[in-house]
């Protein structure tokens, strides 16, 4: 059965065997920044899940760059080197899955609880720190509002972003992914909702993604051409007075001038009280949007409650997008990528040591859904 979920596709100098990703998804289980124990069995298990590639989680450029204290970091030597060793061992039996990480700074949201205490600001007090953004304009009306930052202070930043990629290519990364979603900094720079600064970093829509096109240029500087590099970028604020997915394709056709290989469309995040109408593939129009107006000029990567095999093939198969991210369905279904390929009718990518599950060796593959 010939399916568009399991073509091929080539990003930067890497071939993909097919056109889904594992999203990246915060696990807040880092100490000081560093990998500990969880990230073994998180990355471990799902680096055999059939994806083409796999995005680790947000992963801070600066201490305060971090979501909460708890979020993973690369600013210093020894986080490169706990991440290299992470993708030794889990290459030692998962050789062939390409691995990517997302290269971010949370800005406004920063200094965080987990989700699971509230989310609520931690103060420095209780191991946390001054949150940063461009405008001091609050995420959320409950907490203060952010340090606006001086453009030594962006240039500050922009360098560490450098730093990361650089650090992320000797550990062995074959792909980064810029985060300007979500609300976080270089979104919030983006969004006249989050920013109101008068100099050249806010204003007009080229002003307002001047830190994001400033980074990503640097960045691709030293980012190796022979593999990808990739951003998430905001479909739509869902505000009247926020971005759009016109917004979005002027931004994902600048990027791609610079030389990105993919675009992630996301969408919401920039203020605590916009609510978005969640529902099944409710952020693919905005990819479509970027994909009509970019054309073959980058890759477009499709997100959000992308849930079934058959909802992921009907989004590439109709042209809205290149590929498509998975995200809580991989934690709901570590295996949701062979699963996907018996759904679909491709061969399945088990592990030699885990094929006897597949359909062709395990005649209870069939009732597996009931």
């Amino acid at each position: 059965m010939s399916t568009k979920l399991f073509e091929p596709i080539t990003l930067g100098g890497v071939e993909l065997p097919n056109r889904f990703t594992i999203s990246p998804m915060c696990q807040y289980a880092a100490r000081d920044g560093h990998v500990a124990p969880w990230h073994q069995q998180h990355v471990g298990s799902l680096a055999l899940g059939g994806a083409g590639l796999f995005v680790m989680e947000a992963t801070g450029v600066l201490p305060e760059g971090r979501i909460t204290p708890a979020c993973l970091g690369i600013w210093s030597e020894d986080h490169e080197a706990g991440l290299a060793k992470l993708l030794r061992d889990v290459r030692t039996y998962a050789p062939d899955q390409r691995f990517g990480l997302q290269l971010a700074h949370a800005g406004r949201k920063a200094s965080s609880d987990m989700p699971w205490k509230g989310g609520g600001l931690v103060p420095p007090q209780a191991g946390g720190w001054q949150p940063v953004g461009p405008s001091p304009v609050s995420f959320d009306p409950a907490r203060p509002a952010p340090q606006e930052l001086d453009q030594p202070g962006i240039h500050r930043i922009r360098q560490a972003f450098v730093t990361g990629a650089e650090r992320a290519d000797r550990a062995g990364f074959d792909a980064i992914e810029l985060h300007a979603a979500h609300g976080y900094l270089l979104h919030s720079f983006n969004s006249p909702l989050g920013n109101e600064r008068t100099d050249a970093y806010g204003g007009s829509f080229a002003n307002r993604t001047r830190a994001i096109l400033e980074i990503a240029a640097a960045v691709r500087l030293v980012w190796p051409k022979e593999k990808i590099l990739g951003a998430r970028i905001t479909g739509s604020d869902w505000h009247e007075e926020g971005l759009t997915p016109d917004d979005a394709a002027r931004l994902a056709n600048e990027l791609a001038d610079i030389g990105l290989d993919y675009i992630t469309v996301s969408s919401g995040g920039i203020r605590s009280n916009i609510r978005v109408p969640v529902q099944p593939c409710y952020q693919v129009p905005f990819a479509g949007a970027v994909k009509r107006a970019v054309g073959n000029k980058v890759a477009v990567q499709a997100v959000g409650l992308i849930v079934t095999p058959q909802e992921a093939e009907q989004v590439i198969a109709d042209g809205h997008a290149d590929m498509v991210a998975i995200a809580r369905g991989y934690l709901d279904d570590t295996r949701w990528g062979q699963h996907a390929a018996d759904a679909l009718g491709a061969a399945p990518a088990w592990h030699v040591r885990h094929e006897r599950a597949g359909a062709a060796h395990w005649p209870g593959s069939k009732f597996r859904n009931g």
